[in-house]
């Protein structure tokens, strides 16, 4: 039997959840719906953040040798054509979401150089592919320190800067200093629940919570998980909801609204808090610290979505031409096609008037295609409760089979919501033209972004019936 040495510890759950979660990256984009934004966080915590917790982390436990994760869990439940589904759409939407974060580092690093370079299209797409490649080229050499790098990373580039930015905003409230926002109760909870400009918040505060069920496969490394992981999920979502509520105002009581901008916000409320404190030195050393973070996170996510495509090659449904490995154990030729994409995918910053329409757009369409992926997740996790019943599962979900599928339908609801209201931008905000516009090229890149997928399946039946 083996011993408990690999068994990790409540806090070293929660620092690997927090880690994997919270970004201060995502602030601007949740600063800009203001003091309701909090009540949007709660919200979003019971309907989606705390499901995917505890339904990835049953359904890690069940089978606790297989590595697939959702794809796993789907292919299970449905088969191997709604698996390759769902692990297309976890690693598709990924291809949207790289040029937000890269557009972030492209954004910061205007600090040091030249800040009105962040309106600068031709600018950031330059950035956006050199980083990329860049970190491509090192991902091919394999990264055996990636897992200390990210965790420096984590430190420095992530929870220093985001306790920083909050210290200031409550000197600031302290100091008596004008805010841009209201806090009065009236403010804190939307006057109108029928307005679908009240509800757009959801989309950037999901995108905060995207990846939860990457965390549950460490359900099997924790003593006692029936008592002690429902007990770090706990406080893992209780960090992630107060750093990013009060980072989130933070942003917000320093920045009016319409001049938050969802590239380079972070960096701007700092410069408005060290220009009142006489701390403009600071900056420099500051940016570091948030490219820091921002390339630790990237370092994780370059290889680890590839890992799922690996599966979905292995069993016919990409060219097996994709599943060689270099000499570094590496999907390499998965990830050129990676590079490839992002780089197809930049020529989209040519096509909008502003970089907060470019940003906003990517984002929500991240978002949407992940929600795509969770829908199938807790239908599957409904099919296997019943399919599976006789398996045992270190971990359950609290309540019993009727808290199991109330979880499920929280889950099923909060995605269902988000699916809806990612429809409707924040026009005014982000000067996108008519809303009908923005939803034609949503519609057009949801629909572009499945088509290689529904390709690829139907090469696979030809090739079975061949």
């Amino acid at each position: 039997m083996k011993t408990g040495s690999s068994k990790i510890s409540i806090l070293a759950l929660v620092l690997l959840v927090t880690g994997a979660i919270d970004s201060i990256r995502n602030l601007p984009t949740t600063a800009l719906f203001g003091s309701s934004l909090i009540l949007f966080f709660v919200f979003s915590a019971i309907v989606f953040l705390i499901p995917v917790a505890l339904i990835s982390a049953e359904l890690s436990s069940t089978w606790p040798e297989e590595e697939g994760g959702v794809y796993s869990w789907v292919r299970h439940a449905f088969g191997d054509n709604m698996a390759f589904l769902a692990i297309w759409l976890q690693w598709i939407n990924t291809m949207v979401w790289y040029p937000t974060i890269l557009s972030f580092i492209a954004g910061t690093l205007t600090y040091l150089i030249n800040p009105e370079l962040a309106q600068n299209k031709y600018y950031l797409i330059s950035v956006i592919l050199i980083v990329f490649w860049s970190l491509t080229l090192i991902g091919l050499k394999g990264l055996r320190t990636s897992a200390a790098f990210a965790g420096f990373c984590a430190v420095f580039g992530m929870i220093i800067p985001m306790g920083f930015i909050i210290v200031l905003a409550v000197i600031w409230l302290i100091q008596g200093n004008p805010i841009a926002i209201q806090l009065d109760l009236a403010h804190l909870i939307p006057n109108d629940w029928t307005n679908t400009e009240s509800w757009i918040a959801l989309t950037g505060i999901m995108t905060s919570f995207l990846g939860m069920e990457l965390a549950a496969v460490h359900v099997r490394n924790v003593d006692n998980p029936q008592r002690n992981f429902p007990r770090a999920m706990f406080f893992s979502v209780l960090l992630i909801l107060v750093t990013m509520i009060l980072g989130s105002l933070a942003i917000a009581i320093v920045l009016p609204q319409d001049k938050i901008s969802l590239v380079q916000g972070v960096p701007q409320a700092f410069n408005n808090f060290f220009e009142v404190y006489h701390l403009t030195a600071l900056m420099p050393g500051l940016i570091v610290l948030l490219l820091l973070g921002s390339l630790g996170n990237m370092v994780n996510w370059i290889i680890s979505p590839a890992k799922g495509l690996l599966l979905a090659a292995d069993n016919g449904f990409l060219p097996h031409q994709l599943y060689r490995l270099n000499r570094h154990g590496v999907a390499s030729r998965i990830l050129i096609m990676q590079a490839v994409l992002v780089t197809l995918l930049c020529s989209v910053f040519l096509l909008f008037p502003t970089v907060n329409a470019i940003y906003w757009l990517f984002t929500s369409l991240s978002t949407e295609l992940y929600m795509m992926m969770y829908v199938l997740m807790f239908l599957a996790a409904i099919r296997l409760k019943g399919k599976f019943s006789h398996l045992p599962r270190p971990f359950a979900v609290p309540g019993r089979r009727i808290g199991y599928y109330f979880t499920c339908t929280l889950g099923l609801i909060g995605c269902c919501i988000t699916l809806f209201i990612g429809f409707f931008p924040p026009a005014e905000s982000l000067q996108m033209g008519t809303a009908n516009h923005f939803r034609l090229i949503f519609s057009a890149g949801i629909v572009l972004m499945l088509v290689p997928c529904f390709l690829l399946y139907l090469r696979k039946q030809r090739k079975t019936k061949c």
